[in-house]
């Protein structure tokens, strides 16, 4: 761009219309001097936009961005003649959408700056208003984490996702996956968490006719599947020790083989893996290798819990509701938004749209109050208006149960290999793998 002379506006307009993206030329005054046809139909409304100033457009706000506590991309830009790059909450057509604005300094035949071309993207799949799709939220955390991720959508290095179990990993490899050149190629999901040798080989790489018994035609593995797309590996952190190195040969090599077949086959997938694990602290205890750790965490996102963005509580409200029962408008009674927001919520936006999802059930009209804020399994507190405070209860369960629910606890809060956690609940790995493998069943009736 910065060869454009600052003489000829009229060519420099002609050439942003050529562009499908927004763009505007602003002077350093914040004076808008041009805009596209896409950037007057997405963010002015099909209003006129020249003459008027770029925060007032954007923000309707009435002093620059700097001044109004959000960075001014112009302003650093201005400051040293470099290419800016910030995400904004804009005021569009459609109501406040994030936006990720790029500044680019124009310089005339002197080689001073004279204009700044603004390129603003708006990021399709997350919502700064209540949405009944995608990721949501406005707080300084989520904001924070989309930057991250408008930055790395584009290019093919491989995302990692950190974070605590129901803080939506999954929805943003989706939303990485979708803002990425990749996004008409498929998304792939595979849950590492309950991936044996033998399944790991079958369900990745795929299977030829008669490789096994029971193998009556030939398989296409999820590598293949994701041809093209994106492989989003969840629960990463799961994976033994001798599946890693499996994954570590296809992700240095780019092959892989069928189970039992002979053809090398080329893999041509954009990754993203996600664990609620600390792999840092298993690299140095052995139980998760160096090398892939190195290969997987190209970029590392951390996506926040619903503790670090209380302000997207009522957004987050709003649009689960709309999710969990979308032919009703149902809301929160004032009361019950506050009963919400004492809440801990260990188990996140996950668990949050699980407590919604039965407060729907629960609630015979239109508002949701506090005595609708229950633990299914909490018999006693149903009708009590104190059920809705955030005290941890108990319910009668079988010894058997009570310690499935802390193993199931201990093995998600446990950050090294079985057999320190076998030591830590003074058991044999014998007996602690007699009771995973219970547990697993368990789950599974």
């Amino acid at each position: 761009m910065a060869h454009h002379s600052a003489r000829n506006l009229p060519e420099l307009v002609s050439f942003l219309d050529g562009l499908a993206e927004p763009r505007i030329v602003m002077d350093a005054d914040y004076r808008i001097v041009a805009a596209n046809v896409a950037y007057t139909r997405e963010f002015g409304g099909g209003r006129p936009v020249i003459g008027r100033l770029c925060y007032e457009v954007s923000h309707h706000f009435a002093v620059p961005c700097d001044q109004a506590g959000e960075s001014c991309p112009l302003q650093g830009s201005r400051a040293d003649g470099k290419t800016r790059r910030v995400l904004h909450l804009h005021q569009t057509p459609r109501g406040e959408e994030h936006v990720d604005v790029e500044t680019t300094p124009v310089r005339d035949d002197t080689g001073h700056v004279r204009y700044f071309v603004e390129t603003m993207r708006v990021v399709r799949h997350a919502s700064g208003r209540p949405a009944a799709q995608g990721l949501v939220g406005r707080s300084p955390a989520f904001a924070r984490m989309l930057s991250l991720v408008m930055r790395v959508a584009p290019s093919e290095a491989a995302v990692m996702l950190l974070g605590e179990t129901g803080t939506g990993k999954e929805l943003v490899a989706r939303v990485i996956h979708e803002a990425s050149p990749r996004a008409d190629g498929p998304f792939v999901a595979v849950d590492c968490s309950g991936l044996t040798e033998t399944l790991f080989e079958s369900e990745l790489f795929g299977y030829e006719k008669g490789a096994f018994t029971g193998a009556t035609h030939r398989k296409q593995g999820l590598v293949e599947a994701a041809s093209g797309g994106t492989l989003f590996l969840d629960e990463i952190g799961e994976l033994p020790l001798s599946l890693q190195v499996k994954l570590l040969r296809l992700l240095e090599t780019g092959t892989y083989r069928r189970v039992g077949g002979v053809e090398t086959l080329r893999a041509d997938f954009r990754l993203a893996s996600a664990t609620h694990r600390n792999l840092a602290a298993m690299v140095k205890a052995e139980t998760f290798r160096r090398d892939l750790y190195f290969r997987i965490n190209t970029f590392p996102v951390r996506t926040p819990s619903l503790r670090e963005r209380p302000e997207d509580l009522p957004l987050l409200v709003e649009s689960l509701l709309a999710r969990v029962a979308p032919q009703r408008t149902l809301r929160l009674a004032p009361a019950a938004l506050d009963a919400l927001a004492a809440m801990p919520f260990e188990g996140n936006i996950r668990e949050l749209r699980n407590l919604l999802e039965r407060a729907s059930l629960l609630a015979d009209g239109d508002e949701i109050e506090p005595r609708h804020l229950v633990d299914m399994d909490d018999e006693a507190g149903a009708g009590d208006a104190g059920a809705a405070e955030a005290k941890p209860r108990r319910r009668w369960l079988t010894l058997d149960q009570n310690e499935y629910d802390y193993l199931a606890w201990a093995l998600r809060n446990h950050d090294g290999d079985r057999a320190s956690l076998a030591r830590r609940l003074g058991l044999s790995e014998r007996t602690l793998f007699r009771k995973l493998r219970d547990l697993a069943d368990k789950q599974d009736d």
